[in-house]
């Protein structure tokens, strides 16, 4: 649709809105201050609808501009992605590309869990946003709370979970060929 054949629009719905509230072109003139001939010919199509004239039609019908100028309507910004749930466990995913660095928020529910190590191909980084989680990783046997973070190669035998005191949120990034995180832990110095 170009500029031109939004603008052809603008007349016809100028029109279709003030008739709706029943307003005449006498008193939508005295309220904008445009004159009757002006408001007519816009309405008409003869005169070429401007930000000057259509500003003071908006604010008397208590419009935004983009409805008398038909403005398609904007999107809703938020990401929605469907979660999925394995093992009780809810994963939203982050990332859309198949293959490569995948990322997921996840909700673990409250419960206690014998844990069962496993292995498989990859690398795996996780953040704990809220809540305690538990990560058994070989010999080790860890309890990481809100703000702390683990990697590890998933080669390694390993299992995580909820503590059993309550939900714990937490963000994953899995490598499945083995990517890792790269961190940099501070800014390098300026000479």
């Amino acid at each position: 649709m170009t500029a031109d054949d939004v603008l052809a629009g603008v007349g016809p719905r100028l029109r279709q809105l003030r008739k709706e509230r029943e307003v005449t072109l006498a008193a939508l003139s005295e309220t904008t201050g445009i004159s009757v001939s002006t408001l007519s010919r816009l309405e008409s199509g003869l005169r070429r609808p401007s930000l000057e004239l259509l500003l003071p039609i908006a604010q008397a019908h208590q419009v935004p501009l983009d409805e008398l100028v038909g403005a398609p309507p904007v999107g809703d910004p938020r990401v929605r992605s469907k979660p999925i749930v394995r093992h009780g466990r809810t994963h939203w995913p982050l990332t859309r590309q198949p293959g490569g660095l995948q990322a997921f928020k996840v909700l673990e529910p409250a419960r206690k869990e014998e844990p069962d190590p496993r292995t498989h191909e990859g690398y795996e980084w996780l953040y704990i946003l809220s809540g305690r989680l538990r990560l058994v990783l070989g010999d080790h046997d860890v309890v990481l709370s809100a703000g702390e973070a683990a990697e590890f190669d998933t080669r390694v035998p390993h299992w995580f979970g909820s503590t059993g005191e309550g939900p714990v949120e937490f963000l994953s990034l899995f490598g499945p060929q083995g990517e890792r995180m790269h961190v940099r832990a501070r800014p390098a110095a300026r000479e």
